[in-house]
Parts: C-alpha cells; sequence; structure tokens
C-alpha cells in the first residue's frame, strides 16, 4: 500500500474542481441523488482503485471496491461505485476517472513487459526508473507495482548508482576500482550500480567488481559479450540492461539470459478507457 496523503488527494481533486461544478450548480440537480459506476471498458490488469476510492472518500462519498488493484479483469468488469449527491459524484467524477485510465494503462504495459521476460527466463525482473511524466511519480509507482514490476529508483537518496556524468567530476574518471572501494566505505548498507556506456568500459567495470553493471543501451549482441566478459572474470556482479527496452524488445533481451530490465516505457503508455455511467438513485 502507498499513502497518499491529504494534500497530495487535494491536489487532483483542486485540479478539475477549483470553483466547483458550473454545469451541475447551473442545471439545479446539486441535490439529486444518483449513483456512479467506473467499469473498465477492455479486458486487462486494473491499477489506480485505491486512489480512486480515496478521492471519492475526501469528497464525503462512500464507495464500494469491487476490484482491487493488481488484478486482470474481463471487459466491462466493474472496478468501483459510489452513491451520493449529484454535486459530489461530478466533482470527482473525471478526478477518478483520469487516475485510473491513466494507472491502468502503466499497469498493463509494465504487466505485458513482465509477461514477455518471465516466459523467457521466470526469474526476470522488470524494474522502473524515475523518469515518469513530472507530477506522477507516485501514483506511477503505485501502477508499475499493481503492474507486477519493481522500483528501480525512487529517488536519489536511497540507492547508489554511478554514471558517465558522476565520473567526469571525479579526480580519476576511470579508476573504477577507486570509486568501487570509495562507495563501499562510504555507504556499506548499500548495494554498488555502475553504468557501463561501452564494452571497453564492462571489461574494466567487471575487475573492479560492483554489485550491479548496468548496461546502457547495448544491443543484444553487446549484452551477450558483456556476459562473457563476466563470465571469464569468475566475480559475483551480476549485470542489468537500461535504455531502450520496451514491450517490442523485452523478450529479446531476456533471451541473453539477463534477469534485471530497467526501463521508463510504461510511464508513456496509452491510458485505457475507463468508461464512467452515472444514473438516478
Amino acid at each position: 500500500m502507498l499513502y497518499f496523503s491529504d494534500y497530495e488527494l487535494d491536489t487532483y481533486l483542486l485540479e478539475d474542481a477549483y470553483r466547483g461544478d458550473l454545469t451541475t450548480r447551473s442545471l439545479g440537480i446539486g441535490q439529486h441523488k444518483g449513483k456512479m459506476v467506473f467499469k473498465r471498458k477492455q479486458a486487462g490488469r486494473v491499477a489506480g482503485v485505491a486512489v480512486a476510492y480515496a478521492l471519492l472518500t475526501k469528497l464525503g462519498l462512500q464507495p464500494v471496491i469491487h476490484i482491487e488493484d493488481g488484478v486482470d479483469v474481463d471487459a466491462g468488469t466493474i472496478l468501483l461505485e459510489v452513491e451520493g449527491k449529484a454535486e459530489q459524484l461530478h466533482t470527482g467524477w473525471k478526478a477518478a476517472q483520469v487516475v485510473l485510465e491513466w494507472c491502468c494503462g502503466v499497469a498493463q504495459y509494465t504487466a505485458d513487459m513482465v509477461t514477455q521476460v518471465q516466459q523467457v527466463n521466470p526469474d526476470g525482473i522488470v524494474a522502473c526508473t524515475r523518469k515518469s511524466i513530472p507530477g506522477t511519480r507516485k501514483l506511477a509507482t503505485a501502477a508499475v507495482l499493481a503492474g507486477g514490476g519493481h522500483i528501480h529508483r525512487a529517488g536519489l537518496s536511497e540507492s547508489l548508482l554511478v554514471f558517465t556524468n558522476h565520473r567526469r567530476l571525479c579526480h580519476e574518471p576511470e579508476n573504477w576500482q577507486r570509486h568501487v572501494s570509495r562507495l563501499r566505505q562510504q555507504a556499506p548498507e548499500n548495494k554498488i550500480t555502475v553504468e557501463a556506456d561501452t564494452l571497453d568500459q564492462v571489461a574494466e567495470l567487471v575487475k573492479a567488481a560492483p554489485d550491479i553493471i548496468q548496461l546502457d543501451k547495448f544491443s543484444v549482441a553487446e549484452v551477450l559479450q558483456s556476459q562473457q566478459l563476466l563470465a571469464e572474470s569468475c566475480q559475483p556482479t551480476m549485470l542489468s540492461v537500461a535504455g531502450g527496452i520496451n514491450r517490442s524488445n523485452a523478450a529479446e533481451y531476456a533471451q541473453t539470459g539477463v534477469t534485471l530490465f530497467i526501463t521508463s516505457a510504461p510511464y508513456y503508455a496509452a491510458p485505457e478507457d475507463i468508461k464512467v455511467i452515472i444514473t438516478p438513485v
């Protein structure tokens, strides 16, 4: 479970209803009672239900959850329903719908990638980066988890990942062993990941033995060559693949034997269609 604060929920609601619902108010139907139902139009993975529930609850409604996040459903399945006054229903309608549509899209894309990878290697992991659409990182995290994925890095503070842009500012940029030794001394509780841009860098990195070598934008052939370099070194280091990994090539990369795939592709998936129907009670 991810906790969404009142501030975050209020932000979602106020973005759409900052001065109320002009149409409902002008029609004079604000006090009319109604029932609102959210359905997933196509079959697939569900995400965003918990947040949609929290949004509607903030409006004084008592929604009923029919399907939890992370479940695959048939087309037309009811995810959530709620009864209340029209002014409450219409205020929460689009905010909840957009959360559900976007989260379901991200979760579906993630689930598709996980399926492709694990059909080749059951131990394969799809981990999403922090390169989400600005302002959506927490929703993205919930959606990725619902899709069966992992979070690569939620932010800068909880993991070590050395990029070329870090090394360029070091006294000896190519002294891989020095970088790894320093990190082990400074942050002994954290695993060390170092990104490699070329096969030559991989050959030097295996000698330094970081916990993970992240291969950035490597072709399948280059990943296989990196695997061979690692095997010859007899180091306990593992490889991850990042950069350009998506739903169209995940299975191909999984066939290399690598088990960790880093991606931001799910964040840009098309939203799924959530049908919302409001009827009088």
